[in-house]
């Protein structure tokens, strides 16, 4: 059983579409216990890093996600998901995030050449930095659906996959049980769901 985690961040019908698709049981939930006995853990997230970990720490599920890390649960971080699993984000002022992670979400604007938009919105290859499990059914060069204004940097020590826009940015992380992808799976087509079913099965290294 996976639990995406309900914490009033977004719409998770896709995701949840996508988990069977693959043939994974999944549950929305924003039940503690539930979380904490579920094999797997998804955490989503679409709009501000500020909103998103205040709602986590008022839901007391920030505990959950630390206690199920401690136990070994895998935890896969979607988009904003992803960056809550870092100790920090300079998203409109400086905010804490679940520190799983090592590293910082800064903005793009600054750092990528400024005839490129912002938010970075559309399909880029998959550059891997390291073999991991959560990769094993895709090639380099497979293609996955971004949409962010932010991304991970100082996070060399869990960096697993990167892409190009402009510049090299973060595409996803994984350290032990903890990992996360910038990119959406779920808007990602078969390769995404190829991603899912990795998850789905298991990926803790």
């Amino acid at each position: 059983m996976i639990a995406i985690v309900d914490y009033g961040v977004g719409n998770l019908f896709s995701l949840v579409s996508s988990l069977k698709h693959v043939g994974a049981e999944a549950v929305v939930t924003g039940d503690s216990n539930e979380i904490l006995n579920a094999d797997r853990i998804i955490l989503p997230g679409v709009g501000a890093f500020e909103d998103a970990a205040k709602k986590l720490r008022a839901s007391g599920l920030d505990t959950t996600l630390k206690e199920a890390a401690a136990r070994g649960k895998d935890i896969m971080g979607i988009c904003l998901g992803m960056q809550l699993l870092f100790e920090k984000s300079y998203e409109y002022g400086e905010h804490e995030g679940l520190g799983l992670l090592r590293g910082e979400v800064v903005p793009m604007e600054g750092y990528i050449p400024a005839d490129l938009k912002v938010p970075h919105i559309g399909w880029n290859g998959l550059h891997f930095k390291k073999k991991h499990p959560l990769f094993r059914y895709l090639n380099e060069g497979d293609c996955v659906y971004f949409v962010h204004s932010y991304f991970a940097r100082g996070c060399e020590d869990s960096l697993i996959a990167s892409a190009e826009y402009g510049k090299e940015l973060t595409a996803a992380v994984a350290r032990k049980n903890i990992m996360g992808c910038q990119f959406h799976p779920e808007k990602s087509g078969e390769v995404g769901l190829k991603i899912l079913k990795a998850f789905s099965e298991g990926v803790n290294e």
